[in-house]
């Protein structure tokens, strides 16, 4: 049987729902329970994979290829569950699917309506998310009021009928504290909840976030103006790392609310030395590094959200702290790599279009003759491919047909330009959608024995995420093998390269693919564990160096 958590958000967005949630999540599941979460969101767009990330952060991409809310990233962190396209939908999916289903005759002439074939749409989704789970967590996107989310709502309230003493309520609202005044203000959190019955949805918990402690006279009153028990108001106050949130959340008891609620007895207790560890490491690093990341969206750290984590992580695993310089691409163009010169690794990762490009392969190229430990993911191994071919192999003019459609050496490109079965070429419809050129999800890729990869990796075969149009050209794999670009990785029927590196560089690896997706805290991922070491080590060169 599933029990549901419908968890909303009220007075102001971006509170945390998602960190709060998968905390949330994390104690149920060390408490021996089967958890999975979804996200709702209210947006128009059929999925975030062709928005800005100025506009909506970092696009997650799941296992099974789906384009999804950076939440998701935040759920497969904290629990040990795979997300899939079942765990994130948004109102344009859901319209798109109900369309589609008018349109096919599916509803036998009926009038097609907000209620009930919406919402019921919304419920079936939900449901088939949540089978075979003890416990679905179900985050509502927005902010409870906003239009766009009205028909999320009135489904969850739906479902709260529908499945009685299994379905509960969480709702996370804002404690503003007015210096002037020296004290908490409860009414926004009032007016919050009072917006959120007046749709039919009486929360069970309140998480109240608040960057001063709560104090039980505030916690009192907020509970007898919401109709909350008392015990269920939980403060959560501003932590510096949300990988204390778990524990904080534990400390509150939030847990044992939850099972009592849900009627889940004799469940074992959590003890959370994963998150200790992980926290103890974190304060107390034995050393320190610095990493350029070099990007164009260095305005919202949001947009590289997994790739922080996994560096983060990487620093858990070698028990060091990880210090992340933005370095903004453009900038590199215009004023050099000073800003690299002290650094003691160098990340490149993906993105889109040719805006920082040459910014880049600068980075790419400062990194290969200084001997630099670089890591380049995705659009991060285009760049080191195209560094490599004007300055090692000769080819001055090599690019990428992303940002040169007419390059006379096209190195890098989208598969049907250089090859189709009768070796013309062929390139896509401009008129099709941007998705459908995509290569998404989870590939296999084979690894070369006696490479820098395959050690990192300690396997012969891996899988990671994809997410991409342009790859390496295989009409270039013979000259740049034969002038010392290593093709380390290859894709499980070796037709296309996954991962490039130098043998005269101490740690040069770029990939095809999106490892940060898969690193989780308490396991970290081997690449970039492997990439954090390379950065000790340099470090403690530049150091000796400096001494000597």
């Amino acid at each position: 049987m599933v029990r549901y958590i419908f968890i909303t958000g009220g007075v102001v967005s971006s509170l945390g729902k998602g960190i709060a949630a998968a905390s949330l999540g994390s104690i149920l599941e060390e408490r021996g329970l089967r958890v999975t979460m979804m996200k709702l969101d209210p947006y128009i767009n059929v999925d975030p994979g062709t928005m800005s990330p100025f506009q909506h952060g970092e696009v997650f991409v799941t296992e099974d290829g789906a384009e999804t809310d950076l939440d998701l990233g935040h759920y497969e962190r904290f629990i040990g569950f795979t997300a899939s396209k079942l765990n994130n939908f948004t109102s344009g999916r859901i319209y798109s699917n109900v369309i589609r289903k008018e349109r096919q005759g599916e509803y036998l002439g009926a009038t097609v309506q907000v209620i009930p074939h919406i919402t019921d749409e919304i419920k079936k989704g939900v449901r088939a998310a949540g089978k075979g789970f003890d416990i679905a967590m179900v985050e509502v996107g927005g902010t409870v009021g906003d239009i766009e989310s009205l028909p999320f709502m009135e489904a969850i309230r739906q479902m709260g009928v529908e499945e009685g003493d299994n379905a509960l309520f969480m709702h996370l609202t804002l404690l503003p504290y007015l210096a002037t005044a020296g004290e908490l203000k409860t009414k926004p959190t009032q007016h919050s909840v009072k917006e959120l019955r007046s749709i039919g949805i009486q929360p069970d918990i309140l998480l109240c976030r608040s960057e001063k402690a709560v104090p039980d006279k505030e916690r009192r009153k907020i509970s007898l103006f919401t109709n909350v028990k008392e015990e269920a108001v939980i403060p959560v106050i501003d932590l510096d790392n949300i990988y204390k949130i778990p524990l904080w959340l534990h400390s509150q008891k939030l847990d044992q609310i939850v099972a009592d609620k849900l009627r889940l007895t004799d469940l074992p207790e959590a003890t959370l030395a994963g998150w200790k560890e992980v926290v103890n490491i974190m304060e107390f690093p034995e050393a320190e590094v610095v990493v350029a990341m070099v990007g164009k969206y260095m305005e919202l750290t949001e947009s590289y959200k997994s790739l922080n984590e996994a560096l983060s992580h990487a620093g858990v695993q070698t028990r060091s702290k990880v210090t992340i310089r933005y370095v903004d691409a453009e900038k590199l163009e215009s004023q050099g790599t000073k800003t690299l010169e002290d650094v003691d690794a160098i990340l490149v990762p993906g993105g889109f279009g040719k805006r920082g490009i040459e910014g880049k392969i600068i980075a790419a190229q400062y990194a290969r003759e200084n001997k630099v430990p670089y890591l380049g993911i995705c659009l991060g191994m285009q760049v080191a491919v195209i560094d490599f071919s004007r300055h090692c192999a000769g080819l001055s003019d090599a690019n990428s047909t992303e940002f040169q459609q007419n390059t006379e050496h096209p190195v890098i490109g989208l598969i049907t330009e250089w090859k189709d079965e009768s070796g013309d070429i062929e390139t896509r419809d401009a008129d099709s959608d941007m998705g459908g050129t995509m290569r998404l999800g989870g590939q296999k890729c084979k690894l070369m024995e006696g490479t820098l990869a395959r050690e990192t990796y300690g396997a012969e075969e891996i899988t990671e995420r994809h997410r991409h149009r342009f790859e390496f050209n295989n009409n270039y794999r013979d000259l740049l093998s034969e002038t010392g670009l290593v093709l380390s990785g290859t894709s499980q029927d070796g037709s296309l390269v996954e991962m490039i590196e130098l043998s005269d560089h101490p740690w040069f690896l770029a990939c095809q693919f999106h490892p940060e997706f898969t690193s989780r805290p308490r396991d970290g991922h081997p690449l970039f564990t492997g990439f954090v070491q390379a950065a000790l080590t340099h470090h403690e060169k530049i150091v000796k160096g400096a001494t000597s």
